[in-house]
């Protein structure tokens, strides 16, 4: 748990018998995740200063990543698309999932790295054809995420799974912020900053589909488990839009995402080693 900028354990919180293995147990246990939402604010003694540690991702093990493509109104104008009239689907793979402050690593299969700074939402409940009033019920928190793309290879194949969820083309985090201390998700300004420069600025309001209505579209069918990651899209300003002529990553740059009320997230891009498995 982080309280007033330190790592507190949950374990002090609720007692060891109930704490889960893992963060991803934790909100499919719903009596232990909701003690440990209840007496949080009283534990403010002790801990260890956030600065100190290193944060992994948040979730390790979602059984999937759902994505949205062109679900921002601003976005789907500067690609030079219709609002699309259903949701555009796509899934990353887990292992995609890298730490907030961990390096996005540059394979050398891309010449075209791209950022997307984007809203996560972690489900909390199992859940299938959920209605739009009850779907944020599903909900236990969220996150910053950055859905890092491989242009050449996501155009290039016709389908966007393959460039959309090469290894660490998803750091998430910094930490779950739960649903009750964010009450609307609908309201979010999202900043990606490269190397201090400014690249995207949006709000949440602007999503074709919103937290809510995407929830019950996918529920239509797919039946939601905790732990599961929904991505809902990224705000104009990525890099392979830009004019005169695009603007990719390049290895060194720092990625910067911030989102009202969930902290910031922020990789650096390194090139690929030579390892192999």
């Amino acid at each position: 748990m982080v309280i007033d900028g330190k790592i507190v354990p949950a374990s002090s919180i609720i007692s060891k018998e109930m704490l889960p293995k893992s963060v991803d147990e934790l909100i499919s246990n719903e009596k232990a995740f909701s003690l440990l939402r209840q007496h949080a604010p009283g534990a403010r003694e002790g801990g260890i200063p956030i600065e100190e540690v290193r944060l992994l991702h948040p979730i390790s093990s979602p059984s999937k990543i759902v994505c949205l493509g062109l679900n921002y109104r601003d976005h789907a104008r500067e690609a030079g698309k219709a609002l699309p009239k259903n949701p555009i689907i796509f899934i990353k793979g887990r292992n995609a999932l890298t730490g907030p402050f961990d390096p996005i690593i540059y394979p050398p299969i891309t010449k075209q790295l791209d950022y997307e700074g984007e809203l996560a939402v972690v489900i909390g409940k199992r859940g299938k054809n959920v209605g739009r009033g009850n779907a944020l019920s599903l909900v236990a928190g969220y996150m910053i995420s950055n859905d890092v793309s491989a242009r050449d290879i996501q155009m290039g194949d016709g389908q966007w799974t393959r460039g959309k969820t090469l290894d660490t083309f998803a750091p998430i985090g910094p930490w779950i912020t739960t649903a009750d201390e964010l009450r609307d998700p609908m309201d979010l300004s999202i900043r990606t900053y490269v190397d201090g420069e400014k690249r995207q600025e949006g709000n949440t309001r602007d999503m074709v589909f919103g937290v809510s209505e995407i929830i019950e579209l996918l529920s239509k069918g797919m039946t939601f488990e905790p732990g599961d990651i929904i991505l809902t899209g990224t705000p104009s300003g990525v890099a392979h839009y830009m004019k005169p002529k695009p603007r990719y990553l390049s290895v060194g740059n720092i990625i910067r995402i911030e989102i009202t009320g969930l902290g910031h997230i922020e990789n650096r891009v390194e090139a690929q080693g030579p390892e192999c498995i």
